[in-house]
């Protein structure tokens, strides 16, 4: 296979055995990029304003879904890695820019997903957040350099969504919701104070930055342009959990947060408005939040070495290269580091990384819209309909960009 293009022929169907053969890299984007901000942000919109932003994750996960594609369309018509392919069309310049941004988003976050694991460890046995963060932090250290990474973060992933996805599940049926309500939070609206909320849970649930990861996780997978209805599958379940868990989240805590006036902040305030319900509940909801946060600790991490790794022209051999696995460590270390000595993200880091995605993530659409567009894809390039779709999503991200600049500065 070779940038030169791919042609029909190639991308005709082949079986894949197994379920692990069929799935994969989408799960490992939605257990990575659902971590404990996210359940935060969910979470304060249901206590704050009920259902009436339940259509947020209903329109990030459908263009979320669209950018998937982008990158497992990309990513099974070029034997080259991520910087590598937009250098080669766009300039090195900007795979640069590309590559430092990305780093920049989710490293900027670690420390947020380090203290995730350490919020879950001390409800679930006690003793303090610290001391929990940075025990998680080793074990992903351990995790990390693990032979073969790429499988064993797959299954870890699919494990996690499956443990996050009874947990949610049981958390939004306990919570007795009013589905009537949840129907009309389905219509856009757009309550006073809600915008800061609204472009929160956007930017996480329509991850540009994992979805342009895609293209190292399908070829991480081993799949070729003739697996691309696999892949499409793939992307489309996994898509769809990832929307459908910070649904879920927002749902409960309109039913359980909202009425008792709860304010959230932390991902834990659900967990422990839940203990009327039972200890079993909160334990449960415990567990998904551990889930969330440990995964995205090692998947994030993943993001951020390889950048690293391509930024130094030493990406060869994948996850599985020393160089990539130095990069992933770095990450998670500093994560960890930040967790403990401030015990969660010091606002200042919060600002910059806010300040980052806001240049980096419409620049990242950008050059993944022009990448599936090219010539390259051959049999994969994408057409008119999904263009049109694809830019409906950069407008999007441009539209959460000039508003958050319009809070910012108001």
């Amino acid at each position: 296979m070779s940038e030169s293009g791919v042609s029909e022929q190639e991308t005709a169907p082949r079986r894949r055995g197994g379920i692990f053969g069929a799935i994969g890299p989408a799960f490992i984007t939605a257990a990575l990029v659902f971590g404990p901000g996210s359940i935060t942000t969910a979470s304060s919109m249901g206590a704050q304003f009920g259902y009436q932003l339940l259509w947020v994750p209903v329109i990030a996960t459908v263009l979320m879904l669209c950018f998937v594609d982008l990158g497992v369309r990309i990513g099974l018509s070029t034997d080259r890695g991520i910087l590598a392919t937009v250098a080669r069309r766009c300039s090195g310049v900007v795979a640069v820019l590309v590559g430092i941004g990305s780093f920049l988003v989710v490293s900027s976050f670690q420390a947020g997903n380090s203290a995730g694991t350490g919020a879950a460890g001390s409800l679930l046995f006690g003793g303090g957040a610290r001391w929990w963060a940075g025990g998680f932090t080793l074990i992903g250290l351990g995790v990390v350099w693990l032979p073969k990474l790429y499988p064993v973060l797959e299954k870890i992933m699919i494990a996690v969504i499956v443990i996050m996805l009874v947990a949610m599940a049981v958390t939004v049926v306990v919570s007795q919701p009013d589905m009537g309500a949840a129907v009309r939070g389905l219509v856009p609206s757009l309550p006073d104070g809600s915008t800061t909320l609204v472009v929160g849970l956007a930017a996480t649930a329509f991850s540009v930055v994992g979805a342009l990861y895609q293209i190292q996780l399908v070829r991480e997978k081993g799949w070729t342009a003739a697996d691309y209805a696999v892949a499409r599958r793939d992307a489309v379940l996994g898509t769809l959990i990832l929307g459908g868990l910070s649904a879920v989240i927002m749902i409960a805590a309109a039913a359980v947060l909202q009425p008792a006036g709860v304010q959230v902040s932390s991902p834990a305030a659900l967990a422990q408005i839940l203990q009327p319900i039972g200890a079993w509940a909160a334990v449960l909801f415990a567990i998904g939040l551990w889930a969330a946060a440990f995964s995205s600790l090692i998947g994030n991490s993943s993001i951020g070495g390889t950048m690293l790794a391509s930024l130094a022209k030493k990406e060869a051999g994948g996850l599985g290269s020393v160089p990539v696995k130095l990069g992933i460590s770095l990450v998670i270390v500093l994560g960890g580091i930040v967790a403990i000595v401030f015990g969660g993200i010091p606002l200042q880091l919060i600002i910059t990384a806010q300040a980052v995605t806001i240049v980096a993530v419409p620049l990242i659409g950008v050059v993944m819209v022009y990448l599936a567009r090219h010539r390259d894809r051959g049999g994969l390039r994408i057409g008119v309909a999904q263009l049109v779709l694809s830019i409906v999503g950069l407008c999007f991200l441009l539209g959460l960009a000039v508003t958050y600049l319009v809070n910012f500065l108001s």
